[in-house]
């Protein structure tokens, strides 16, 4: 059945000499994968621009129940992003967030605030013009909610976080999976960021890399097969 939708681009492999197969977060949806013939040919409506990291779309599709793969029968830009393309900063942060989603966004059921939430975040990206450095700290940890495994923040004056329980605690847990109190502190200063404040948080260079370390290891505690971020070392030189 032909079936209309918003989707959120992801990842995108070359499938033939004129062809992709393109993995979309869609509304209706939720993770799909869909072929796209004649993507690369001059001629085609489906120009390369539509497949950009995280391009916000409207689709026309073909969605067949328990089909792997759908095709798309017609598709435009839904919101232009003036910025993330060619920006310095916000190209390679677009790179590591479609990366982050297309590892943990697995689930094929559509989720309305899971979906609103990423397409405000992709337009504050686009927008930002101050904390640049700390939107994907703030993202990883937003998105910590939608994927069901928020930090509890009830405590979060206690000394240690324990990033295989999602809690603050008073003493040292007796697992590896906890940050000390300088990272703790840091760490909580994150949760209570948000897209707005951010910018008024002076991390170094080493703090952030810290805090994205402890995301990391606090996400493959909790979403299975989260590794292997290829554009993880990109991230890092560029904030060095």
């Amino acid at each position: 059945m032909q079936i209309k939708t918003r989707g959120i681009i992801l990842h995108t492999l070359k499938y033939s000499e004129n062809s992709v197969i393109v993995t979309i977060y869609t509304s209706e949806f939720g993770r799909t994968p869909y072929m796209v013939y004649g993507a690369n040919k001059k001629k085609s409506k489906f120009r390369s621009a539509f497949f950009q990291p995280l391009s916000l779309l409207e689709l026309d599709v073909y969605h067949t129940p328990g089909k792997d793969i759908q095709t798309i029968k017609d598709l435009r830009i839904s919101h232009t992003l003036s910025d993330i393309s060619y920006h310095p900063i916000k190209n390679p942060l677009a790179l590591f967030i479609s990366e982050v989603l297309f590892r943990v966004l697995k689930q094929t059921e559509p989720d309305e605030n899971l979906f609103n939430f990423l397409e405000s975040s992709i337009l504050a990206l686009d927008c930002c013009e101050e904390g640049l450095a700390n939107f994907h700290l703030v993202f990883m940890m937003k998105l910590c909610r939608y994927l069901g495994f928020e930090p509890n923040g009830e405590d979060d004056k206690k000394r240690y976080f324990d990033l295989l329980n999602g809690i603050f605690t008073a003493y040292q847990p007796q697992h590896a999976h906890f940050l000390n109190p300088e990272a703790t502190i840091d760490f909580g200063r994150i949760m209570q960021a948000d897209y707005i404040n951010m910018k008024s948080i002076p991390f170094t260079r080493n703090q952030r890399i810290k805090l994205l370390e402890s995301l990391i290891e606090y996400y493959k505690l909790h979403v299975a097969d989260f590794h292997g971020l290829n554009s993880l070392a990109v991230l890092h030189a560029l904030f060095d």
